[in-house]
C-alpha cells in the first residue's frame, strides 16, 4: 500500500511536544499535588499550603507586585507606544528597535547591570528593597507591554479618530472613546505578559533585593527543596491563577470586541 502524506501530518510534532512538554507534566505536579510522601491520596499539601500565613503572605505579596507592574508597565508604555506608531513623531524604525534591543540581551545580565546601577543611584537592598525590584520589574517587561501595543496602533482606523474630531469630539473624548477600545487588544496582550511573569518572577527580587522579597516563584523553588508534594500544590496554584487569567481577559476581549466605537 503507497504511503501518501497529508498536511495533517505536520501537526504530528507538535502533538508530540504538547504530550511530553506540557500535558504530562501538569498530571505528574497534580498527582504529587493530591498525594503524600508515600504515594496515597491526600490533601496534606493543601492544608499545609492554605495553614501557613508565610505562604498565603508570599502569593498575596507577589499579587501585588503583578498588579502594580502591570499598571506602572501600562501608564509608561502606552504613551510611549502611541508616539513610536505616530508616523508624524516617529520616521525612524531605529527608534523603536531602541526600546526592544534589551530584549535581546541575556535576562540575568540585564537584572545584575540594574542592581549595579540603582547602587551607583543609592537605591540599594538595604534600604530599599521594595524601590529596587519595583524598578527591575518595570524595566524587564516594560517591552512586553510596549511591542504589543505598537503592533495594534499601527493597524488602528485613523478614519475612526479624523470622524470623531470632525464630529466635535474633544482631544479627550477621542482618546477614551475611540483610541482607547481600538488599542484594548495590545492593552490586553501587554498586561497578560507582564502580569503572569511577575507573580512568579525569581531573578529579579532575588538579585535587586538579596532574598529581602521573596515572591511565589522562589517560594515554589524553596517548597521543591523539601517537600514536593507542596511544591508541586504551590505550582498547580500558580496555573490556576495563569488559567483564571486568560479566562478573564479573553472574556473581556470578547466582550470589547463585539462593541461598536462610539463617536461623538
Amino acid at each position: 500500500m503507497k504511503f501518501r502524506f497529508q498536511r495533517k501530518y505536520l501537526s504530528i510534532p507538535y502533538i508530540l511536544f504538547l504530550v511530553f512538554f506540557v500535558v504530562f507534566p501538569v498530571f505528574v505536579i497534580i498527582f504529587y499535588a493530591f498525594t503524600n510522601s508515600q504515594g496515597q491520596f491526600s490533601f496534606d499539601a493543601v492544608n499545609q499550603f492554605f495553614a501557613s500565613p508565610e505562604k498565603s503572605g508570599v502569593l498575596l505579596l507577589s499579587f501585588l507586585y503583578a498588579v502594580l507592574n502591570t499598571i506602572i508597565c501600562l501608564l509608561i508604555g502606552y504613551p510611549i507606544a502611541l508616539i513610536l506608531a505616530n508616523k508624524k513623531y516617529n520616521k525612524n524604525a531605529v527608534i523603536v528597535m531602541l526600546f526592544i534591543m534589551p530584549m535581546w540581551i541575556n535576562f540575568v545580565i540585564r537584572t545584575w547591570a540594574t542592581r549595579d546601577l540603582l547602587y551607583w543611584m543609592g537605591i540599594n537592598s538595604g534600604n530599599a528593597p521594595g524601590v529596587a525590584v519595583m524598578v527591575g520589574l518595570v524595566y524587564n517587561y516594560l517591552p512586553f507591554v510596549i511591542l504589543p501595543l505598537y503592533t495594534t496602533m499601527l493597524k488602528m482606523d485613523q478614519s475612526q479618530i479624523e470622524a470623531s474630531q470632525d464630529l466635535g469630539a474633544t482631544p479627550t473624548q477621542t482618546f477614551f472613546k475611540v483610541i482607547i477600545p481600538m488599542t484594548m487588544p495590545g492593552i490586553v496582550s501587554g498586561a497578560m505578559m507582564v502580569f503572569m511573569p511577575t507573580i512568579s518572577s525569581q531573578v529579579i527580587p532575588n538579585i535587586l533585593s538579596d532574598y529581602n522579597i521573596i515572591l511565589f516563584g522562589e517560594a515554589i523553588y524553596e517548597a521543591y527543596k523539601t517537600n514536593w508534594n507542596l511544591g508541586s500544590f504551590m505550582a498547580l496554584v500558580m496555573l490556576i491563577i495563569i488559567g483564571a487569567s486568560i479566562f478573564i481577559t479573553r472574556r473581556f476581549t470578547s466582550k470589547e470586541d463585539g462593541k461598536k466605537v462610539a463617536i461623538w
